[in-house]
């Protein structure tokens, strides 16, 4: 049985709104933790509050293990969010995110009979589309390299060697996780999914984005931003205007 404190270490509400009239649980990306969707969850407040999710292996939790794989952390998540399902969330997860989402939005349509309300998979293919991936297997050099290039963390972060050493095993654990992830057929959500990609993001090909419409029985829709794989930071109040547009009963059109 899931406890308040497994919420508790899981979940982080950085601006709590009992009177939120939405939520959205946000996953994070390989490597990143619940505090990338700060400003999102600031933005927000009050009418729409963010559950983000904390994996292990990172800040308060740098002493736990990353998990072996994206089913045992989406089991582990859709386990903290069961009790609670009863109030109506959406999902938001970006790169890695998207598919712990999906898979813990899957167990918990099978558990439950419900799903979240919305989907939003931001730059992350389709869980069915296929790349032979290898970046875990690589040395300490380039997965740095590789995040850099992302743009996710400021090299000068990583030119840290305490920091770095602390960092390693949880990146190379999240690597592993979604590089090694295979879609298991079988049935599709029911929440309409929203496709969030950079323009110049490599990671995302506008078919792989397109394919997301196998994988629910409700509408999918594609919206391209520009920048690259986290092109969320430079689009925060667009996006922020598009969940409200979508949560919130007659929301403003998003910009």
């Amino acid at each position: 049985m899931t406890t308040d404190l497994d919420s508790e270490v899981w979940i982080r509400r950085f601006h709590p709104s009992p009177g939120a009239a939405a939520r959205l649980v946000c996953f994070p990306h390989a490597g990143g933790a619940a505090g990338f969707y700060y400003a999102l969850s600031a933005l927000l407040h009050p009418r729409v509050e963010v559950l983000a999710v904390q994996y292990p292996g990172r800040q308060e939790r740098r002493s736990e293990p990353p998990a072996p794989d994206i089913e045992t952390l989406a089991a582990a998540v859709a386990g903290v969010l069961e009790p609670r399902w009863g109030t109506p969330h959406a999902f938001f997860g970006h790169s890695m995110g998207a598919v712990v989402a999906y898979e813990t939005a899957r167990l918990l349509e099978a558990a439950t009979g419900s799903g979240p309300t919305a989907f939003f998979a931001s730059g992350r293919r389709a869980p069915s589309t296929r790349r032979e991936e290898e970046l875990h297997l690589a040395d300490d050099r380039a997965l740095l390299a590789e995040v850099v290039r992302q743009g996710g963390t400021p090299s000068a972060l990583l030119e840290d060697p305490e920091l770095v050493a602390m960092i390693l095993p949880t990146l190379r654990g999240d690597y592993r996780a979604i590089e090694r992830y295979r879609h298991r057929p079988g049935a599709a959500i029911g929440a309409p999914i929203t496709v969030l990609v950079g323009a110049d993001d490599l990671k995302v090909t506008e078919e792989e984005a397109y394919a997301w419409k196998a994988h629910t029985t409700g509408s999918t829709e594609v919206l391209t931003f520009g920048g690259g794989h986290f092109f969320l930071a430079e689009h925060q109040e667009r996006i922020g205007a598009l969940i409200r547009e979508r949560l919130l009963p007659g929301g403003a059109p998003a910009p």
